[in-house]
């Protein structure tokens, strides 16, 4: 069974070919911050990014032929996890999304190409949207703007169940508390095999991010939104696409910030360290949802590769309990292997109403 995966980030769009289980191409596509801030909004980089995936196959020889091509879920209304088959409910609520972001266009891109490939069937798991959350933390200060789930929920439970795996123990038997952290930021404690407190990545309730501002003052932003000086269409880009990272420091590339600090740019190293100071506390936050018992502190995603980002975490958060990194991210595995337990049984696949 030959499966294309696809994953859309916020800079980056990664592709996978599976032969089974079993990875035989990976290329991850870097796009400019120059090239994306032309697009008004992530949904409009659709032609674009499909465009740089097919370009991405015939460079590097693969014919556009697959049984199953799976791509990763957008914004879509909250629902269980699990495998999905794209239908057109899916691709309607996802056309009219609750926030923008890349990762509406892996549905999109996978259906589109699987209707050009006889037989081909497109597939989602896991979105960013699964709500396990507990009732208690939905509560916010206004009846009207519950809390909502918007996180890396098919990286975080593979990372927790690899984990798990590792140390012979029960997923549902252990509270992890997990952080993907890459060009965009989540994290949740997953309680017993369910992530019963998480953040909403696009929503301000988060950290800084390469790209993102994470919370804000709320006066002060309710100021900005009235001042005249943007749109709304402009403020939802500022937060997230044009804030963070890339607004302090003109660019998300934590490869070149990094650079910048052991080159002693202390302005550079301050931005750096806000961003790593405020995921810290968000992490330790979350323990006493489990009354202060936690199992271990499992960091993962794209940044994890730098140790100064590893290294400051783990200084900060081994109090509470061991800190484990797996760096990089593995959401193209999970696609792949959830497509493959789907279309051969060992899963559901669900229909999404």
């Amino acid at each position: 069974m030959r499966i294309l995966a696809i994953n859309p980030g916020s800079t980056s769009t990664k592709l996978g070919v599976f032969d089974d289980t079993e990875l035989v191409m990976h290329a991850t596509i870097n796009h400019p911050y120059d090239v994306i801030k032309q697009y008004p909004t992530a949904m409009e980089e659709f032609e674009y990014r499909k465009q740089t995936i097919i370009e991405e196959l015939n460079k590097q020889h693969i014919p556009i032929l697959f049984d199953v091509i799976v791509g990763r879920g957008g914004l879509v209304k909250p629902i269980e996890s699990g495998v999905y088959e794209l239908n057109e409910q899916v691709i309607e609520d996802t056309m009219h999304p609750r926030l923008h972001h890349a990762c509406n266009l892996g549905s999109l891109i996978a259906l589109s190409m699987a209707r050009d490939i006889e037989g081909c069937r497109a597939l989602t798991a896991d979105p960013g949207v699964v709500d396990e959350l507990d009732d208690v933390a939905r509560i916010t200060g206004l009846p009207d703007m519950p809390h909502m789930t918007i996180w890396h929920a098919l990286n975080q439970r593979e990372i927790a169940k690899r984990y798990c795996k590792e140390h012979g123990v029960k997923y549902e038997e252990q509270d992890l508390i997990v952080s993907h952290i890459g060009s965009g930021i989540s994290f949740a404690i997953h309680h017993h095999g369910r992530a019963v407190e998480c953040s909403d990545a696009l929503s301000g309730d988060s950290t800084i991010t390469p790209s993102r501002t994470g919370q804000l003052p709320t006066v002060q932003l309710i100021h900005l939104c009235y001042s005249g000086k943007y749109t709304h269409d402009e403020m939802l880009r500022l937060v997230n696409g044009h804030g963070g990272l890339v607004a302090h420091l003109g660019t998300y590339d934590a490869i070149e910030i990094e650079r910048r600090i052991e080159a002693g740019d202390a302005h550079a190293k301050l931005v750096y360290d806000a961003m790593l100071y405020q995921l810290a506390r968000k992490l330790a936050s979350l323990a006493p949802v489990t009354f202060g018992h936690v199992d271990a502190i499992l960091l993962t995603g794209a940044l994890t590769n730098s140790h100064y980002v590893t290294d400051y975490l783990t200084e900060r958060l081994r109090w509470i309990a061991p800190v484990v990194v797996y760096p990089g991210e593995d959401e193209l595995t999970a696609l792949a292997h959830n497509a493959y337990e789907a279309m051969t049984g060992q899963q559901p696949i669900k229909e999404y109403r």
